[in-house]
């Protein structure tokens, strides 16, 4: 951890909200690289043992991440994580809620996208603008 680090210093533009997930994780990754700690989220740093030395530092750090992932968040999405065990927690927790909530919108545009139809003549049978 940097000595700058502290729990509310999370950059994105905007909090998580039900509408942005796609973007927002887009810009904490790019944070969490940054920062070199996207390993606490994506499962590859894992937690030391209790008897490693390292394992005091890693729970430093994943407490700060959590703070960081959790300010960064709208406070009804807050709530419902405030009590992860860790920032992978979190992180795989937000992961699997949204991929839920997306599938039936995406349903929901491809069938529009199969409704759509086009008034007027076809697309091919219409004549180009002549530009002069």
């Amino acid at each position: 951890m940097n000595p700058s680090d502290y729990p509310r210093k999370m950059h994105v533009n905007e909090a998580l909200n039900d509408n942005n997930h796609l973007d927002w994780v887009q810009e904490t990754e790019n944070f969490l690289f940054a920062k070199n700690k996207v390993g606490f989220v994506d499962g590859n740093s894992k937690k030391p043992e209790t008897e490693d030395s390292n394992h005091v530092l890693w729970l430093r750090c994943d407490a700060m991440i959590r703070g960081w992932l959790t300010t960064a968040m709208e406070n009804e999405i807050r709530v419902s994580v405030r009590y992860a065990n860790s920032a992978k927690e979190i992180w795989s927790d937000l992961k699997d809620r949204f991929r839920k909530e997306s599938t039936p919108r995406a349903y929901e545009l491809k069938q529009l996208l199969i409704s759509t139809r086009q008034d007027g003549p076809s697309v091919s049978g219409c004549r180009p603008i002549s530009q002069n």
